[in-house]
């Protein structure tokens, strides 16, 4: 086997895809409309301060639209939740249809009902391949120790038993 085609993209997907995550939805309210995408590359930064990242593709036509905003909100889905993540990593649909949602006084975006949110502001965008590492300054949070999260693994949406 040679390095080359050790990386490949389908290869590349499948391995990185072995390691589970969760999946959260970043989004804020836009020119008065919500603006939201879904992320499973969530990771915390720091403690202090406190920080967290997301990774956004170049191709993302959601992301230039959301990193003007002041505020942005990141709900780590639960569960029971999988449909809000399935219509948010959609494109070419009203991706907030029928989804309970709540904005913030400085316009983030949080989904009711999920397993943790961050309000949160862009601190720092860094290019990173085909993707972009946006460091997330956290202004305020919280968690609900009963919802248990929605889990991406092996590209498929999956729950903790």
């Amino acid at each position: 086997m040679t390095m080359r085609s050790a990386l490949e993209p389908l290869r590349l997907r499948r391995v990185f895809g072995s390691f589970p995550t969760g999946v959260t939805v970043v989004a804020a309210m836009v020119d008065g409309s919500p603006a939201g995408l879904a992320a499973n590359s969530f990771v915390s930064v720091s403690l202090d301060p406190p920080m967290v990242s997301v990774c956004v593709a170049h191709t993302s036509t959601t992301w230039p639209v959301l990193r003007r905003a002041p505020r942005l909100g990141v709900s780590v889905l639960g569960a029971h939740q999988e449909n809000a993540g399935r219509q948010l990593g959609a494109r070419d649909t009203d991706r907030f249809a029928e989804l309970d949602w709540h904005a913030s006084p400085d316009g983030a975006i949080l989904l009711d009902g999920s397993s943790a949110w961050l309000d949160c502001s862009v601190e720092r965008e860094i290019p990173a391949g085909d993707h972009d590492i946006v460091l997330l300054r956290v202004h305020d949070l919280d968690a609900d120790a009963d919802v248990p999260p929605l889990v991406f693994h092996g590209s498929r949406y999956r729950r903790l038993d």
